[in-house]
């Protein structure tokens, strides 16, 4: 016989019809549920943004192709997914071959190219495959069905118990999963009666279908029989199939059209750059206050969503008790878009929501807002590119314009516009700092300099943030750097108020900046505050300005290695090092500060959470500025990264290189009941105790007294 065989074996001419009728309406039912979402998208605010289209392809197949996205932090469920997109793109791949023969390449072409060794080929590759899909939805079903990770819950930290529960989506989790499995089991089942059918000694290239198929045999079923459980399991196959692809557009299956786009589209300085103002903007113009607010870009991402919960698990707020989580956010505007632009609006049916209502209070509450920490983890572990911080970020905008929060919050923004800085404090006293020197500190301002150090609010006005900043200028003084500060022109960078949603006041600090900037002359701009260093580096240049601004861990590292700075000793600390989120997540700079520190050495112990994972101190978005508002039983970010610095092995320091990281975790240490166990330094004091000059310098000493200098 010639190894080949018939699509439609037995079925009569109007049996044939009617499949094809089915196969319309199938087709014709995708079709609109896709067309209804394009418009769906098209109703957001502003065009949808798509310039360089061909990087953005490449980037798209790169990722989809690779699952690096999927299969980070969680490699099972990486190589289950894997497995399952793998097999379905090659049975799809078939399916459609199949078509061809039967509808173009036999009637059309006259060519039969469906025997002998293609076919032979075709059989075992999607035996293969097909088993490789079986495999991948049973380790997604042990995933959900027995491991049950705290991020594939759908627990809630914003709402009660039973307070707007999910059960609905559990349901469509498991019958997706199931439905995948059905039609996965049902086609070998339907390879397997054909065999037992048929009997064909070419089918051995279907390794499963011929071993069950012959199972079959010899269980008596052959013949008459087979040939009628053939006939059943091709209706039921088929049918179901193409339910499934009509049902695409209306379900969780929604994810295999959207994340594709969501992750094309995506804004590659998503969270980093965030969106300016429009031009005279009207107050319902500023952020987002409606459903229609949205850009289409983000409508189409609430629907890439596929409730992995990865950003749930990496969200600070989220292990701490705030009432914050990035899932629920989007799964709720999603709900909204849903309920306001979705179905109902298409045939006519009133909505579920008003589309011009406010989405602000109900269903996204003011406080879970708050709670954001703008952090970046959620949308860098996001295996779909949806961007939370910036939709949060416009949400909270919209609060803003409103007058709508914390009232510690809203004192500092006003301390700040009046004062140009955080604390309050007189414009004259931020390089007070500096009058604790044994030399003067250049007003570049009045002379140029090599360096223009933009200090920052942190590191000029708080106590212990001084005595660093007082270290930095020593080590730069010794080092022969000639540098230089604005004094009292220097105003606070920005980078926070504009993360809580103050526009207004981020674009006026902005430009007294710049203005005062661009008077001096100087080479770069050096800054020990990740978050100004953030600002000044990727955000100002909207006004026109091109700076190269460094923060102090790389400037560190090139007085070590041009020799401008010399280790006398070699420390020998066993120390663990905090990644700043705006200097990793934001900025990428991860390895300067760990070449720092073995540059003076120190042995580096990595915590389990580190770099582009490295978990937030709680400062972050403004936090630092507002009231608490997490459970009382929770511990905070920093107490938790605390708590987990102290589980490794014999550690002396807690090495930091950020302000606010100083502020938050010396008093973690304190609050998390380890005093005396582990003990903070800045990466700057650390390179000064290596030049044997600590005596000099106001540092806290190893027994938690203060030496004077």
């Amino acid at each position: 016989m010639t190894p080949t065989r018939s699509t439609f074996a037995g079925l009569s001419t109007w049996e044939i019809a009617f499949w094809y009728g089915l196969i319309a309406v199938s087709t014709a039912i995708f079709v609109w549920g896709v067309a209804r979402l394009v418009l769906k998208y098209r109703r957001g605010r502003g065009p949808f943004e798509f310039d360089r289209p061909v990087a953005r392809l490449r980037r798209m197949a790169a990722v989809v192709l690779s699952h690096s996205g999927i299969k980070r932090r969680d490699p099972l469920a990486g190589a289950g997914h894997f497995l399952i997109f793998y097999g379905f793109v090659v049975l799809f791949i078939g399916t459609v071959i199949l078509a061809f023969q039967d509808d173009v390449a036999k009637p059309i072409l006259h060519w039969d190219f469906f025997r002998n060794g293609f076919y032979e080929g075709y059989s075992l590759f999607l035996d293969l495959f097909g088993a490789a899909l079986v495999v991948g939805l049973a380790i997604m079903a042990y995933k959900r069905g027995i491991e049950k990770p705290f991020r594939l819950r759908y627990w809630r930290p914003d709402r009660t118990e039973g307070e707007r529960e999910r059960r609905r989506y559990v349901i469509g989790d498991w019958t997706f999963l199931g439905v995948l499995f059905f039609l996965a089991l049902t086609g070998f089942l339907l390879e397997s009666f054909r065999i037992a059918e048929t009997n064909p000694s070419f089918e051995v290239w279907s390794p499963l279908g011929w071993s069950v198929g012959h199972a079959f045999r010899g269980l008596g079923l052959t013949g008459r029989a087979a040939a009628d459980a053939h006939f059943v399991q091709w209706w039921v196959h088929g049918v179901v199939a193409l339910g499934f692809v009509a049902s695409i557009p209306f379900t969780k299956a929604l994810h295999m059209l959207t994340s594709s786009a969501s992750v094309a589209s995506r804004d590659e300085r998503a969270g980093r750059e965030l969106s300016p103002l429009p031009p005279d903007a009207k107050p319902d113009e500023v952020g987002y206050g409606t459903i229609l607010d949205l850009s289409p870009r983000y409508l189409l991402q609430l629907d890439a969503c596929t409730k992995c919960g990865k950003c749930h698990a990496a969200c600070p707020a989220t292990t701490s008790g705030y009432p914050l989580s990035p899932r629920d956010v989007i799964l709720d505007l999603r709900e909204v878009a849903e309920g306001a632009l979705g179905l109902r609006h298409e045939l006519g049916v009133p909505p579920l929501h008003d589309p011009s209502a406010s989405i602000l209070g109900d269903p996204i509450r003011p406080e879970t807002l708050w709670s954001c920490m703008q952090c970046m983890a959620c949308v860098e572990i996001c295996p779909v590119g949806i961007e939370h911080v910036p939709i949060i970020n416009q949400l909270r905008r919209r609060l803003v314009e409103r007058g709508e929060m914390d009232p510690t919050l809203q004192q500092t923004l006003e301390s700040i516009y009046e004062s140009g800085n955080s604390f309050g404090e007189a414009r004259r006293k931020r390089a007070r700092w500096a009058k604790g020197l044994d030399f003067e500190v250049k007003d570049i301002r009045k002379e140029p300099a090599e360096i223009l150090w933009f200090v920052g609010d942190y590191a000029s006005f708080d106590p212990r943030n001084q005595l660093v900043t007082q270290t930095l200028a020593r080590l730069l003084h010794g080092a022969g750097v000639d540098f230089g500060i604005l004094y009292d022109a220097e105003r606070n960078a920005g980078c926070d108020v504009r993360r809580v949603g103050e526009e207004g006041l981020f674009n006026h600090l902005r430009e007294e900046n710049v203005a005062a900037i661009s008077s001096c002359t100087f080479d770069r701009i050096l800054t020990w505050d990740p978050h100004s260093f953030h600002t000044l580096r990727n955000e100002y240049s909207a006004l026109g300005v091109d700076w190269n601004v460094i923060h102090h861990s790389q400037f560190l590292l090139e007085l070590l290695e041009d020799g401008r700075l010399t280790p006398e000793r070699p420390l020998g600390y066993r120390v663990t090092y905090h990644d700043p989120c705006t200097l990793g997540r934001y900025n990428g700079v991860y390895d300067e500060p760990r070449r720092v520190l073995a540059a003076i050495g120190a042995e580096l112990v990595e915590m389990p959470r580190s770099r582009s994972n490295s978990f937030c101190c709680g400062a972050g978005g403004g936090r630092i500025w507002m009231t608490e508002l997490k459970r009382d039983d929770a511990p905070r970010p920093s107490e938790q990264r605390i708590d987990e610095a102290v589980a490794l092995d014999d550690i002396d320091y807690f090495v930091v290189c950020c302000p606010k990281d100083v502020t938050m975790y010396e008093d973690a240490i304190k609050t998390s009941g380890h005093q005396g166990e582990i003990e903070l330094r800045e990466l700057t004091e650390l390179v000064w105790e290596s030049l044997d000059l600590s005596a000099q310098v106001t540092v806290g000493g190893r027994d938690g007294k203060e030496e004077q200098p």
